[in-house]
């Protein structure tokens, strides 16, 4: 593979995961950790990424609120945030992670909905806070720089104080045999206790991540009730997901 082919392809792995790890890059191109770093580094000096150790960050971590520009795929996002605001009523609690399709769902939320909205994520929050109606709850510990979510003992305890009505996740990867899966160790164990603590939960996912793989697992189908994407419902990429007895929006 040729070095402009790497680091297109290292900058489609960090838009479509929004973060990449040295290691797995390293084995996905076959190329030395030197190599790879060395991408790293001229891709980030070309502000093309955000560089840190063992691996890289997409400029979505950077975002705030106000800031919609170098999103990936943010038109397919806001169908999947529209279809999953669907699913909220008034009353609800409602818990959620982090990421930009979450975002997207913050903002599709009706200005009328009475509901009370639970995350760690702080541009969710933030987010969240702009909302006429709703009630925001923080769940607090560490924040983590990279993903700017709160982990820990602490966030992981708190979570399993409550009982929402519905947990919406934003999603790394899918695929039938390993299920849901991610990349980062801490922001899993946080999506375990979300899931365990929730009475129905929602995957937000692009389609292009679905059949794909990442290092640690989240969790099996059968954790999932529903899967939203972009697609039509029908779309055959999602009949090995409906055949699992996964709802698909």
């Amino acid at each position: 593979m040729l070095k402009k082919e790497r680091q297109a392809y290292i900058l489609h792995q960090v838009h479509l995961h929004n973060k990449v790890l040295s290691s797995s890059l390293c084995d996905e191109v076959n190329v030395s950790e030197d190599t790879i770093r060395r991408d790293l580094q001229e891709l980030a000096d070309e502000g093309k990424l955000i560089k840190v150790h063992g691996g890289a960050l997409s400029h979505s971590f950077n975002l705030t609120s106000s800031q919609s520009q170098n999103v990936y795929l943010q038109n397919k996002k806001q169908v999947i945030a529209r279809k999953a605001a669907s699913l909220i009523t008034n009353g609800m609690f409602v818990l959620t992670s982090g990421g930009t399709t979450i975002m997207e769902l913050a903002r599709s939320l009706s200005p009328q909905l009475k509901a009370t909205f639970i995350s760690g994520s702080i541009p969710v929050v933030l987010e969240y806070m702009h909302h006429p109606n709703i009630e925001v709850i923080v769940i607090g510990d560490k924040v983590s720089k990279n993903s700017k979510i709160t982990i820990g003992s602490e966030a992981i305890a708190k979570i399993k104080q409550i009982k929402p009505d519905i947990c919406f996740l934003g999603t790394n990867a899918l695929d039938v045999e390993h299920g849901v899966t991610d990349n980062d160790w801490e922001v899993v164990q946080l999506k375990k206790a979300m899931i365990e603590a929730s009475k129905k939960v929602a995957f937000l996912m692009i389609s292009e991540k679905i059949n794909s793989v990442q290092p640690i697992k989240v969790c099996g189908l059968n954790k999932i009730d529903i899967l939203i994407t972009e697609l039509e419902t029908d779309d055959p990429k999602l009949k090995p997901y409906a055949k699992a007895g996964i709802k698909i929006l």
